[in-house]
């Protein structure tokens, strides 16, 4: 007899994250977005931490939805820069900023820097009925001096991933999610979920 995979709450509608992660999913997992259970909420992110956003957006699908759920939140780690992105990369340049916005207002703030070493780091909260875990994956490298690469998002263009010299975004899906700040965090999720 078969059993039907489990069904998960993504809360994110990044339709480029939720590619990566249902693909990293394949058959074992079934993966819904916030649309699929019909939230369009703007769920608020203000915690000073990575761990802390990706905690409040799991509570609020929980809370709110009820569904056993998992979230994530990321931060651009760069060593020059004391820090920063980090907890506000994906509004570094501002509240309705983009990511080519971001990038750009990077790549100003780090010219003429010769230490150019940054990291990804990525924390995924899960919610299964009362237990709250959190998964940590980080990938370290550099900022690139200008972007290359078409795949990917954000400011995979200017990430040069320590393992393969290259940046996320000239690098193919199965490649970057192998060694992916997120890909990392994920499969200790769906590694956590398989032992349950």
């Amino acid at each position: 007899m078969t059993t039907s995979p489990r069904r998960l709450v993504f809360a994110s509608n990044n339709p480029h994250k939720l590619s990566e992660i249902r693909r990293m999913a394949g058959d074992k997992f079934h993966i819904l977005s916030l649309e699929d259970i019909g939230c369009h909420d703007d769920i608020p992110e203000t915690s000073p931490t990575i761990e802390g956003n990706s905690l409040i957006k799991a509570r609020w699908i929980k809370e709110k939805y009820g569904y056993d759920c998992f979230a994530d939140d990321t931060g651009l780690i760069v060593d020059a820069l004391d820090g920063a992105p980090g907890v506000k990369s994906a509004r570094y340049a501002g509240p309705d900023c983009n990511p080519e916005a971001n990038m750009a207002l990077l790549l100003r703030n780090m010219q003429g820097i010769a230490d150019r070493r940054a990291r990804f780091r990525t924390v995924v909260t899960l919610i299964m009925g009362e237990d709250i875990e959190q998964f940590t994956g980080e990938v370290e490298g550099e900022i690139a001096t200008e972007r290359d690469g078409c795949s990917g998002f954000g400011y995979d263009p200017i990430f040069i991933a320590a393992e393969t010299g290259m940046t996320f975004a000239a690098m193919d899906a199965d490649a970057k999610n192998a060694i992916s700040h997120r890909g990392r965090a994920i499969r200790k999720l769906f590694e956590r979920l398989a032992s349950l």
